[in-house]
């Protein structure tokens, strides 16, 4: 009889994040570089550190009562999806992916944030998931109140807000000049490598997902800054990191109206 990974690590302490029930709240932001695993918990109340294994770096702590944990990813579907799969099965409900993003359309700035609201599936984790006929999407309420908190919170951010369909590649480095302008024509508003898996894994799940990321580049504009983050960026990460807090007590207190 084949091995049933699902019940065999359920509410167990997890092989790759080194996690186990109770240690993360239901509401799990995801980076992708560790470092940024930091970056969020100094918005965090009574943060505490809880793990670090391989490429999964994990605090805990509050945000206006509300438990929040945040859990680096490492780059790419494949650690992404490994990284969704064990904070489901310790508890995770929300898992919201946080980080950067390169911009498709040439008017879209470094330090911009993009929400997804849905992903073009150029990868092959979710091959293992769903047909390729399937679509990516982000969880629509929680989606929402992501982009309506982002709306309300524009005059003070130092980029725009911008909504719509990103791609997911699997290859950095792969993209060609034609597969970027492809992109492009297709009205995609920018790249990343994690969100389609998560959204399908969520999906399979019956959990929510969505993403927020900031604009670390522009490959139509050729505005790209390899080297190092710059301030642009920088501001990005924080602006999406308080967009992302306030929306999930928002939609904490909408999910316990909803159930009164």
């Amino acid at each position: 009889m084949a091995l049933d990974k699902e019940s065999k690590t359920a509410g167990k302490k997890q092989y790759h994040i080194h996690l186990k029930p109770g240690d993360i709240g239901k509401y799990v932001l995801l980076p992708g570089d560790p470092a940024r695993s930091d970056r969020v918990a100094q918005y965090l109340e009574d943060a505490q550190f809880v793990a670090n294994n391989r490429e999964h770096r994990t605090f805990t702590g509050f945000y206006k009562g509300v438990k929040i944990s945040v859990t680096s990813t490492g780059m790419g579907c494949p650690s992404a999806a490994i990284a969704a799969e064990e904070l489901m099965n310790i508890g995770a409900e929300c898992l919201i992916r946080i980080g950067s993003s390169a911009a498709l359309q040439d008017d879209i700035k470094i330090g911009d944030l993009m929400i997804s609201t849905g992903s073009m599936k150029n990868e092959g984790t979710s091959r293992f998931y769903v047909p390729d006929c399937f679509p990516a999407v982000p969880d629509f309420d929680l989606t929402r109140t992501i982009i309506d908190t982002a709306r309300e919170m524009q005059p003070d951010l130092y980029g725009k807000v911008y909504y719509g369909i990103n791609a997911s590649d699997d290859a950095f480095y792969g993209e060609t000049q034609e597969w970027i302008d492809k992109l492009s024509a297709l009205g995609c508003l920018n790249v990343e490598m994690e969100s389609s898996a998560l959204y399908t894994v969520c999906h399979k799940r019956k959990k929510r997902a969505a993403m927020i990321s900031a604009v670390s580049g522009n490959l139509v504009t050729g505005e790209v800054i390899y080297e190092t983050a710059n301030e642009g960026l920088a501001r990005g990460w924080d602006e999406e990191i308080k967009i992302v807090l306030e929306a999930i007590y928002r939609f904490e207190k909408e999910m316990e109206s909803r159930e009164q």
